[in-house]
């Protein structure tokens, strides 16, 4: 297998602090399978044949015994990992800070696995459907055919808020605004509830929201140059802190800056199939529920098979 095809960058370091444990690992399919399991397979039938699973060091281990062992026969299988003190430009993790540096810098952590290939990231421990990576899949021959390399050409698949909210507490969201396709600006949201729809936007203030918005659930594909300017973006981020314990860098805020500078353009795909996810642990009994009758509908094997 050659290094420089596109890749499926599985972000799998989250400490799960409000599940209650390591979400990433845990069963949801009827023999064990985790959600991880089922976006894989979705992402080798949509033709992805090399996987990068980002992770902690502490629980490389287990997670190479529980989860990679499975996928090395049919996949090429590597690691990265997110570490609270890799930082660029020689700076130094503050004291008390305990967790890693948030989304964008996970990304930014697999720079030296990806740095020929084109890459999609997904979270571990969110369920995106089949359509997803065939689509994720399709954007690469997209970035083949461009010729204007003025800006990052850029995709992001998204989902309708509405059906990204739990029953069981709030939630954090890129809430996206488009035109014509093309993203024009990510707002992170937090605190996000529903009945009636309601959350904190950037600047502290709680606003009513439609359900109706397009969010970003990290499901993103970029081309192999894009390191650099991530980067550069990380930087500026450890340089204007203002809470150093605390705060995270998020991957749509960063994509937000690039587009405001002019410097990328993020094309639009609207996923027409459902959401699932585990940010709590009441949430897993209805994740099972749906992923049993998506079996019953034969959109997967039980038990799940690789080959």
């Amino acid at each position: 297998m050659t290094s420089n095809q596109p890749a499926l960058l599985v972000l799998a370091a989250g400490m799960g602090s409000r599940y209650g444990g390591l979400k990433q690992l845990d069963p949801v399919g009827p023999n064990g399978e985790t959600i991880m399991d089922y976006s894989i397979y979705d992402a080798c039938r949509a033709g992805f044949k090399r996987v990068v699973f980002l992770i902690r060091e502490e629980i490389a281990e287990v997670f190479r015994e529980q989860v990679g062992s499975k996928y090395k026969e049919i996949l090429e299988v590597s690691y990265a990992f997110q570490e609270k003190n890799d930082l660029p430009n020689d700076h130094i993790c503050p004291v008390g800070r305990e967790r890693p540096w948030g989304t964008g810098q996970a990304v930014w952590s697999a720079r030296k696995v990806l740095k020929n290939s084109p890459f999609a990231v997904i979270n571990a421990d969110d369920f995106y459907g089949a359509e997803t990576f065939e689509v994720l899949y399709h954007q690469f021959s997209e970035f083949s055919k461009i010729t204007d390399k003025t800006n990052l050409c850029c995709a992001m698949v998204g989902f309708r808020l509405s059906e990204t909210l739990s029953d069981h507490g709030t939630v954090s969201r890129g809430i996206c605004q488009t035109e014509s396709g093309i993203l024009k600006n990510v707002e992170e949201w937090t605190a996000i509830q529903g009945h009636p729809i309601i959350g904190t936007d950037s600047t502290g203030g709680r606003r009513n929201l439609m359900g109706e918005e397009i969010v970003s659930m990290n499901v993103w594909a970029f081309p192999a140059d894009i390191f650099a300017l991530l980067e550069k973006s990380f930087v500026g981020f450890l340089n204007a802190l203002s809470d150093p314990v605390k705060e995270e860098f998020y991957l749509p805020s960063a994509v937000d800056q690039w587009i405001k500078k002019g410097l990328a353009q993020v094309q639009v795909r609207q996923a027409k199939c459902s959401w699932m996810g585990v940010t709590y642990q009441e949430d897993k009994s209805l994740v099972q529920e749906s992923i049993n009758q998506l079996i019953g509908e034969g959109l997967y094997k039980s038990p799940l098979i690789f080959n």
